[in-house]
């Protein structure tokens, strides 16, 4: 029989093109997937998957199914999200990175005190969390975003980069951008390859000396404070360090818009529609938090 968690397989590795990268996704193993697929293929009795030279895409039958499997992995989500809901009455899950939730909680507090049948649950993380397999309600979040989601701006997103005042003292500070390659770089490390910070310092400084790398925003401060190393912040949290000096920017190119988001599913729910009322009237206190 049709085992229906093999269809995930499937899918991973039409939009990641190999199994390397579909384990990855899936965070399992490479030979798990192609184990997986091999199972999915012998149950159907046909060849879903063919392997070229640049990886792997569908074969003409893996296309027609895929719709198909699309349809099945919007309706286990659908169906995780409704019992997640029933499981956590009045529970609101809100992923944000790690830096924020600090200088949130005045604001969760007085959430709190108007729905006191409502709680927030802060589930923390630098990566963006699936919020349509029900890895979380809300997200706040800065930078590119799910189309499927839905929410509204509510903050900008300001970085520039900053250094400790005791490597200036050691090193100097670098005039302009062109000069950070003459300096040492605290830097995220390859499972945050994608988020905008990397892709800049690579293009910016592409031969500079690394100094330290980091998979969350506030590990990289905590690099830079050391003094290791020069490394872009947001200033919403770096203007605050008495140690750190803004040497450069404001970075045109890493400016976004932080937004709240939720599934479409969920938006009208009386818990996560409750927090989004709740943080439109709190505009100018998101504004500070989120911005400086």
């Amino acid at each position: 029989m049709l085992d229906w968690d093999d269809l995930k397989y499937l899918l991973a590795v039409a939009r990641h093109g190999s199994t390397i990268a579909a384990g990855k996704a899936l965070r399992t193993s490479q030979s798990t997937v192609s184990r997986r697929l091999a199972d999915l293929e012998k149950t159907i009795g046909h060849k879903l998957v063919m392997r070229t030279a640049t990886g792997y895409r569908l074969t003409d039958t893996g296309q027609q199914l895929r719709p198909f499997a699309e349809r099945v992995e919007a309706a286990v989500e659908d169906f995780q999200r409704q019992i997640g809901q029933r499981d956590r009455p009045g529970i609101i899950r809100v992923t944000c990175p790690e830096p924020i939730v600090q200088r949130m909680m005045p604001l969760i507090d007085r959430f709190h005190a108007r729905h006191p049948m409502l709680r927030v649950e802060f589930v923390m993380s630098d990566r963006y969390l699936d919020l349509a397999k029900g890895e979380a309600d809300v997200s706040f979040r800065s930078g590119d975003t799910d189309d499927e989601l839905v929410g509204r701006k509510i903050a900008d997103s300001i970085w520039a980069v900053y250094a400790s005042r005791e490597y200036i003292l050691r090193h100097g500070r670098p005039e302009s951008v062109a000069e950070m390659s003459r300096h040492a770089l605290v830097c995220l490390d390859e499972t945050m390859s994608k988020h905008r910070v990397a892709q800049w310092l690579t293009q910016v400084a592409p031969d500079a000396r690394i100094a330290a790398r980091n998979n969350s925003v506030l590990g990289l401060m905590y690099g830079v404070k050391s003094g290791v190393g020069i490394g872009p912040l947001p200033t919403a949290i770096a203007d605050g360090e008495p140690d750190l000096v803004r040497v450069l920017g404001p970075i045109p190119e890493l400016a976004r818009s932080w937004r709240l988001l939720t599934h479409p599913d969920l938006r009208r729910t009386p818990p996560v529609a409750a927090f989004f009322d709740f943080m439109a009237t709190e505009r100018d206190a998101l504004k500070s938090i989120l911005t400086g």
